[in-house]
């Protein structure tokens, strides 16, 4: 079933020139309950990538019963947006690289609409107790510390040593445990996030070093 998507009047603070012409632009979509998908990433979807948004989405509670555009970028992994309409209603919108996406750069995402969407209207009274705090490395404690399913590969914003980016599924069950201990510490410590880079420096000294991958031999056709 087609839809058509409505111009909105006002756009969430941050949105990029881009961001906001992507996203207000009228454009036929296909609808997949929650999903609104744009039309040029209808050209792009299959199966695993709408399997992937709604396995990431089901441990996004805050996020049950919302509608969510999903379009297409090139630029960068991807990408947030809220789109505010003048009546007060919220259109919430996120952008993806189809050939490299992951559950980390969906859950990412949608961690950001979760961030921006417990700060508008009714919703944010109901999560207030359990609001996630803006940022770009706050998105990723949070995204991490979720669930082991967006642990498929490392965040991007936060600092982490060379070792640990390169051999990210090495260490990624003990840097998940201390995002998760790093959101209890934010309760009575301000620099949470200063500690938390600091303890994976950390645990990346103490931690044996990842065994070395098998090379790989390409093979030719004859």
């Amino acid at each position: 079933m087609a839809t058509v998507l409505q111009r909105f009047k006002l756009t969430a603070p941050g949105a990029t020139p881009g961001q906001k012409q992507a996203f207000q632009t009228s454009d036929v979509t296909v609808k997949s309950r929650p999903f609104l998908f744009t039309s040029k990433m209808q050209k792009r979807l299959s199966r695993r990538v709408l399997s992937m948004l709604e396995r990431s989405l089901s441990f996004f509670p805050e996020l049950q019963g919302e509608t969510i555009t999903v379009g297409v970028t090139r630029a960068n992994l991807g990408s947030a947006v809220l789109l505010y309409k003048a009546s007060s209603a919220v259109k919430l919108a996120i952008r993806l690289n189809v050939r490299k996406l992951s559950f980390q750069t969906i859950g990412h995402e949608l961690t950001h609409l979760a961030q921006g969407l417990a700060r508008v209207g009714a919703k944010a009274q109901r999560v207030l107790k359990n609001r996630i705090p803006g940022g770009e490395k706050q998105c990723d404690v949070w995204t991490l510390a979720r669930s082991p399913l967006f642990c498929d590969e490392a965040p991007t914003y936060l600092r982490l040593p060379k070792d640990v980016r390169e051999n990210w599924s090495h260490y990624a069950e003990g840097i998940r445990a201390l995002c998760i201990a790093a959101i209890e510490k934010r309760k009575h410590e301000r620099f949470y996030i200063r500690w938390l880079e600091s303890e994976i420096r950390t645990l990346a000294r103490n931690t044996p070093a990842a065994p070395p991958r098998e090379p790989t031999q390409l093979s030719l056709p004859l």
